[in-house]
């Protein structure tokens, strides 16, 4: 039986919150069919006994929040980077996930042997690109249409990181049986579908555009590098739509550019908007690395934009994020005029494994 979840506030800081971090980020992992990282984040765990390193040592003292900010999720990402780089073989039989080894022994030795090359990965939070929770994009589009809105999608994402989900035009996807998107697509998503299908409609994009504060050119075999560090090793599908992506980028580039979200989107909703179209902010698994101030800046400019919509030009918000109270990944819609108030059309897997509609 998995470890239960600590309760803890996500601003919550100092020793006792590294240390829940920890716990939850394994008892996490082990309830999403990750046992292999939840090894790896139980033996990181394990160095703040006695911090030994300045990686330990600057993992223990963490002055930020460490929830918040996917503490044990950088750490995790820098041993794996090592891994897949083939630049230390002593972590193969963890991924292997081999019996009888000590894990936090080779850990600990790795960490000692690696430092310099670990550290970095302290450095800011991780990136999480994945084309599977793009699935709940779609089936929020297909329900804003069914209530009237322009099927026409002039799509604006933040947290893009390599703007993996703004080549969401390029995929296939099959929600149910409904079925939407190019056959048979650079890739094809067929989630477990929950409940109801969402509604039937033909819906496409006349914008996809996106920002990060670190883009990443998926063409460049070094950053590429550092995204598949961030996939979890269990999960083989997501590496092979992470080849797929790198394939279809390498014909046209998403379009992102380097900004802060707030920036992006104020500046954003300040464009004509076509008529006809529905403009839509669209984000996944991110609000919660989007700081405090910016995120009432992007949700004040929603809501005066949204002010202004009108049904031939309305406005769309759709959220994929966690719900740290619960544990659970919840998809919601807000869409100006009409539908000012949340509505949460589903929850989900995080990596897009499944979808439990709640939308019909």
């Amino acid at each position: 039986m998995s470890e239960p979840y600590k309760l803890v506030d996500m601003a919550e800081t100092g020793a006792a919150a590294v240390r829940t971090a920890f716990a939850n980020q394994v008892a996490y992992c082990r309830a999403n069919d990750a046992p292999v990282t939840a090894r790896i984040v139980a033996a990181l765990g394990t160095l703040l006994d006695k911090p030994a390193t300045e990686f330990a040592r600057r993992i223990a003292d963490w002055q930020g929040p460490p929830l918040a900010d996917a503490l044990p999720l950088r750490a995790a990402g820098g041993l794996h980077a090592l891994h897949l780089s083939g630049k230390s073989p002593a972590l193969a039989p963890i991924y292997a996930d081999a019996d009888d080894i000590n894990d936090a022994t080779i850990v600990a030795g790795v960490v000692a042997g690696h430092e310099a090359a670990l550290l970095p990965w302290l450095d800011g939070p991780p990136q999480t690109n994945e084309a599977g929770r793009s699935s709940n994009f779609i089936a929020a589009m297909l329900w804003l249409t069914e209530q009237g809105l322009p099927p026409h999608f002039d799509c604006l994402e933040i947290g893009s990181s390599a703007g993996i989900n703004l080549m969401i035009d390029r995929y296939h996807y099959d929600l149910g049986g409904v079925q939407v998107g190019p056959e048979p697509g650079v890739m094809a998503f067929t989630p477990e579908w929950r409940g109801n299908h969402p509604p039937q409609h033909r819906i496409d994009f006349t914008g996809l555009k996106g920002c990060d504060v670190g883009p990443v050119d998926l063409t460049d075999p070094a950053q590429a590098l550092r995204l598949k560090a961030y996939i979890w090793p269990e999960h083989t599908v997501r590496f092979e739509r992470m080849e797929a992506a790198i394939a279809a980028a390498t014909v046209k580039k998403p379009d992102i550019v380097r900004a802060n979200a707030a920036d992006f989107v104020e500046a954003a909703l300040k464009k004509p908007q076509a008529k006809g179209t529905t403009r839509v902010l669209m984000h996944s698994i991110v609000w919660q690395y989007v700081p405090e101030d910016q995120q009432i800046r992007v949700t004040t400019a929603m809501e005066e934009a949204g002010a202004e919509a009108t049904p031939d030009r309305p406005l769309a918000w759709i959220a994929l994020e966690a719900n740290r109270t619960v544990h659970q990944h919840e998809l919601v819609v807000r869409y100006w005029p009409g539908g000012e108030a949340s509505r949460m059309l589903g929850r989900a897997h995080a990596h897009g494994a499944w979808v439990e509609w709640m939308g019909s």
